[in-house]
């Protein structure tokens, strides 16, 4: 089984009087994450990042980065943990302080793998199941009907558009929520349900 996170979690772990500060964030925060870290720790002797996710095709797509540290002794590691965990739709960055003394290649590859299972342990990891966005409209007399279903069901609701002639809504859902979906909101295609 897949995993992911909702939030950004954070941890720190010293090695050899060098600091290091891990972040896991869902994907679609890990590029302001990246431009925050930036700017809170411009001393920072790097910010090594991994990340894997979903393209449009439902292939894993993976990338990491040594930012300037010896090549291969970071950026793959992290890969490596987060590949070991299943993680996906995730980004993991880590800002380094360096503490004045060098750990070799095997140390930063030790280092680098260390601060990534210690932020992945510390997380509140959820299944990963692939969603897809559901677009819908209703007149303005079954709002209430449907709110109470979504309220029920737990529904993720992306966004709610209100016209003049009823709402627009707009779902994030699995396919099992899907299917349940469409086998309530079907019953009122007569009544002013309508697909879009």
């Amino acid at each position: 089984m897949m995993y992911t996170v909702d939030e950004i979690f954070s941890s720190f772990f010293e090695e050899k009087k060098s600091t290091f500060l891990s972040f896991l964030s869902p994907i679609d925060d890990m590029e302001s994450l990246h431009v925050t870290l930036k700017n809170e720790h411009p001393k920072a002797a790097h910010i090594v990042w991994a990340k894997r996710y979903f393209n449009e095709f439902r292939q894993i797509v993976e990338n990491n980065s040594d930012d300037g540290e010896p090549k291969g002794t970071s950026g793959p590691p992290v890969l490596n943990v987060m590949r070991g965990y299943e993680l996906v739709e995730v980004g993991l960055l880590i800002v380094r302080y360096f503490g004045g003394i060098k750990l070799g290649t095997g140390g930063l590859v030790r280092a680098y793998g260390r601060s990534a299972k210690e932020v992945i342990a510390g997380a509140s990891l959820v299944p990963f199941v692939f969603k897809e966005l559901l677009t819908c409209k209703t007149i303005y007399s079954l709002v209430p009907r449907f709110e109470h279903y979504v309220m029920h069901h737990d529904l993720q609701v992306k966004e709610r558009l209100f016209e003049s002639d009823g709402v627009v809504w707009r779902f994030e859902l699995s396919e099992a929520q899907k299917q349940a979906f469409l086998h309530f909101a079907l019953a009122f295609e007569r009544d002013g349900f309508s697909l879009l």
